[in-house]
């Protein structure tokens, strides 16, 4: 439940997990080409510029949600990332041979959407409902 310091800031946590997530994806999105180059994976995961325009796009919502909105839209920005990350972890598992293709997605990259997916969902509804309540 989130309460109000003295300051007035919020201590909510959905506006630092949008901004944690939003800047390791936008890191990734920039350094993956960098570290990379034209070898088409970036540590385990699998890369290429598309992957890495759709890591820098989705990292940016999460951390405008989370920074420059104030925290205001978070908890939705969570959810709606959350359920995004969720139906590419189905769309990856189901559709994995096309996706490689067109995103140059692997199996550790299905497992990080899905981590992402419970990560953001978890915050944006846990957290997001007692905000809520309080």
């Amino acid at each position: 439940m989130a309460t109000e310091p003295a300051s007035g800031e919020s201590t909510r946590i959905e506006p630092f997990v949008a901004m944690a997530v939003g800047g390791i994806l936008i890191a990734v999105g920039v350094l993956a080409p960098v570290v990379a180059g034209e070898r088409g994976a970036f540590v385990v995961f699998g890369r290429n510029y598309l992957h890495d325009l759709v890591r820098l796009i989705t990292g940016a919502a999460a951390f405008w949600a989370g920074y420059f909105a104030g925290g205001q839209y978070a908890s939705n920005s969570a959810i709606v990332l959350g359920a995004l990350y969720l139906v590419v972890t189905v769309l990856g598992i189901v559709y994995l041979d096309v996706l490689r293709e067109l995103l140059a997605l692997n199996t550790a990259d299905n497992a990080l959407h899905l981590v992402l997916a419970v990560l953001l969902l978890g915050t944006g509804l846990v957290f997001g409902a007692a905000e809520d309540q309080g």
